[in-house]
């Protein structure tokens, strides 16, 4: 028996229309095929000697004033070939850089006045695309991670600075090397020449027949 409720009825032939679906198989093929594409970060060649997370600010010259760059992990990288060591650090979100400078050996890192979770630094750095002279404080989540990060910066700046001074006594020691064996030679040439004896130039042929025709018209 039919019901005389409009609402319960529609309601009924919505439930009996929607209670199956019909499987049509069919399959619909993406409007757009996207490729794998491999990313790349610059630092597939380094190793990561520290890595941290931490806040990021620059100081504004022109506004006498700290601002802030970002928050994210900061990584000091070691190339595997060259052994040089870089700072990089990237937004967490967006992955932008917003420090990437070398680690030498005159680098001074500080702790910042008042608080002994932060530290701060000069640096010429190229995270906008190009070189430029920046101070940079940082802060840490806690004080352990922030001497942590000043204590790995300074090893490292140490470790670099006996490097170039080992370079630079290895190349003087070679230098001279060289000098005194370009003495020696040259002492060598100017003995040998002094010492050698002269030569009588050998006789030509001509000559020698000379000698010896005069020698027969004597004897007769």
């Amino acid at each position: 028996m039919a019901s005389a409720d409009p609402e319960r009825r529609d309601k009924e032939a919505g439930e009996g229309a929607g209670g199956e679906e019909e499987d049509t198989g069919a399959q619909i093929a993406p409007i757009i095929r996207l490729e794998e594409v491999a990313v790349t970060t610059g630092e597939e060649e380094e190793d990561a000697l520290l890595d941290l997370k931490a806040k990021l600010y620059r100081f504004d010259k022109e506004g006498t004033q700290w601002k802030e760059r970002g928050t994210g992990n900061v990584k000091l990288l070691k190339h595997k070939e060259t052994g040089k060591v870089r700072l990089v650090m990237r937004q967490a979100k967006t992955l932008k850089i917003c420090a990437n400078h070398l680690v030498l050996p005159s680098i001074k890192i500080q702790e910042h006045v008042g608080n002994d979770k932060s530290c701060v630094w000069h640096a010429s750095d190229f995270s906008d695309g190009e070189l430029k002279e920046e101070m940079f404080c940082i802060r840490f989540g806690s004080v352990e991670n922030c001497k942590k990060f000043k204590e790995t910066v300074e090893g490292i700046a140490e470790s670099l600075g006996k490097n170039e001074e080992r370079e630079d006594k290895d190349v003087s020691a070679t230098a001279g090397l060289v000098e005194k064996l370009s003495v020696g030679e040259s002492t060598s040439e100017v003995t040998n020449s002094a010492s050698a004896p002269e030569t009588a130039e050998p006789a030509s042929t001509a000559d020698v027949r000379k000698d010896e025709t005069e020698a027969e018209e004597r004897t007769d």
